[in-house]
């Protein structure tokens, strides 16, 4: 685990170097999905591509590679030419399944972060036919349960489970994980009664709360969500909670600089233009640029703190 965070403070820390590549791009550039196509991720890509190829000029097409809680994705991608011309839209997994994998089919030190596409919030929800109203009574109630009190989540080792193993460690309570494959069931039978809570994205809860088939309790944001605004968020209940759901554009490592210079530049245009703002905003997304050190950084930040919880939960996926 502590070779783990070693080495992505060590990748990122580092400032790639190679041959100029004054002409990028001068054909067409692939962005990888590591999940299938309809979820929010790919949403968020197909929206970057979009305004990548107006600041590019050159066509961006967004390829799916599903599988292994995103490692035939970034696989892909860990072993493409390093000229810009093969890149991934990374999402939480890429920090935090160095240390939920023992083996790896790809060095994670392969790859390099390029910027921040998107930060967004979790949103923490319970049956609308729930007792319980709210975060404080949703703890109390884990740390009185004798048979545990169950938490869905779109797949072990997702953000909604981690951020369901960060709640019941800061808390101690009885809090027991149910995964499921994909956020859509997991909410189905949270709807249903059939789970006392879960942890979800705000595009794939937000419109069963606006509908009064879920319950919001709390977000997971630094401050409250635009999109629901009269939820607390968890960090008013317990200081320093913040879980966030975050897309980055990565490449493979040795990129050249230039070319990466260029598409951190291009990816801070695309988070300017009016249609792309509007999209991500409608889906409660929060467009969030970083330069490519403060990317690193929060990369490593994120593959830091998840190792702890990954540790101290016993969470592994073989």
């Amino acid at each position: 685990m502590a070779l783990c965070v070693a080495l992505f403070a060590a990748l990122f820390a580092f400032t790639p170097a190679a041959h100029a590549a004054s002409d990028y791009p001068n054909h067409p550039i692939t962005l990888v999905l590591a999940y299938p196509p309809g979820g929010g991720t790919d949403f968020v890509a197909r929206l970057l591509a979009r305004e990548l190829d107006k600041t590019l000029g050159v066509n961006v097409v967004v390829e799916n590679r599903p599988g292994g809680a995103s490692v035939i994705g970034t696989s892909v991608v860990a072993r493409a030419p390093a000229d810009g011309y093969t890149l991934l839209l990374a999402d939480p997994a890429f920090a935090t399944n160095p240390n939920l994998m023992r083996n790896l089919p790809y060095d994670p030190r392969s790859l390099t972060p390029i910027a921040t596409v998107t930060v967004s919030p979790l949103v923490l929800s319970v049956p609308a036919s729930s007792t319980i109203k709210s975060l404080d009574e949703l703890i109390a109630t884990g740390r009185q349960s004798r048979d545990g009190v169950t938490f869905a989540s779109a797949g072990l080792g997702s953000s909604p489970h981690l951020a369901g193993e960060l709640l019941k460690l800061r808390t101690k309570s009885n809090f027991v994980h149910v995964p499921y494959k994909g956020s859509g069931p997991a909410m189905t039978d949270l709807i249903g009664g059939r789970i006392d809570f879960a942890f979800a994205t705000l595009p794939a809860a937000s419109q069963y709360i606006m509908k009064g088939q879920l319950r919001g309790l709390a977000t997971t944001g630094d401050a409250r969500s635009k999109l629901l605004p009269d939820l607390p968020t968890v960090a008013e209940s317990i200081p320093g909670f913040q879980v966030n759901f975050w897309t980055a554009l990565v490449a493979p490592r040795g990129t050249p600089a230039d070319v990466l210079d260029k598409l951190n530049a291009a990816v801070k245009t695309a988070l300017q233009s009016p249609a792309m703002l509007n999209g991500l905003e409608q889906a409660g997304e929060n467009p969030t640029y970083m330069s490519q050190p403060d990317t690193a950084a929060f990369i490593a930040n994120e593959n830091s703190k998840w190792a702890k919880v990954i540790s101290e939960g016993d969470i592994h996926i073989q």
